[in-house]
């Protein structure tokens, strides 16, 4: 008789069963630790937990946010009333003229300044799911043109996710990775942010916006 079924005899079949489901219990409660639940970065209804910067105007239609702009002096800015640190970020967007952004850990300075990393949001052509840092070191990864044209889809809904954890940093696009950077130096913490460029007519939208934020250390 092996040990574990002499274990078995010893302790009856009701122990046994009981410390099957508690062991059972224990991997479900670690697994809910260790997962981390995605969470609504707008209703569909409002632009509450954001909040404007610059010129152009932001709406809400149809369960999106809706940037246009005529050629302004000013970037239009749509910025996050909270900060986040590490995160993963997906959404939709459909740009239909004009040059988007989505910026991660960013700060805002007066009086439409946008500093740190902008994924690109626009035409194939322009380096969409690319990165971009805004008032620094400018291009650090931009997908070929010929990548661009194979994954977007022109005139209709995109899918974007953006994993941020410490200094790495992941873009996808329809599924595909279009940028990532490794133990990047660039700022840990700060804004979520979604442009408008300035000195371009612009129609961009963003919808399904959510945010699963990992757990402080």
């Amino acid at each position: 008789m092996s040990r574990q079924l002499g274990f078995r005899h010893f302790v009856g079949p009701g122990l046994f069963v009981s410390a099957v489901f508690l062991g059972m219990a224990a991997v479900a409660v670690f697994g809910a630790e260790k997962k981390t639940a995605w969470k609504p970065l707008m209703d569909g209804k409002t632009l509450a937990g954001w909040h404007p910067v610059g010129d152009g105007k932001w709406t809400v239609k149809n369960g999106a946010f809706v940037g246009r702009a005529n050629k302004t002096k000013l970037y239009g800015l749509l910025v996050t009333d909270k900060t986040f640190r590490d995160f993963d970020l997906r959404l939709k967007f459909k740009c239909l003229s004009g040059d988007s952004g989505v910026y991660i850990r960013t700060i805002i300075k007066p009086p439409d300044q946008a500093h740190g990393l902008q994924i690109q949001v626009g035409l194939p052509g322009s380096g969409t799911g690319g990165i971009y840092e805004s008032y620094g070191r400018a291009w650090l990864v931009k997908p070929t043109k010929e990548l661009e044209e194979k994954i977007l889809k022109k005139d209709d809904w995109n899918e974007m996710t953006i994993s941020a954890h410490g200094g790495n940093v992941v873009v996808h696009v329809n599924g595909v990775k279009t940028a990532e950077l490794k133990n990047d130096p660039s700022r840990p913490e700060g804004h979520i942010a979604l442009q408008m460029h300035s000195g371009t007519v612009m129609h961009v939208m963003y919808k399904d916006i959510e945010i699963a934020v990992s757990p402080s250390k």
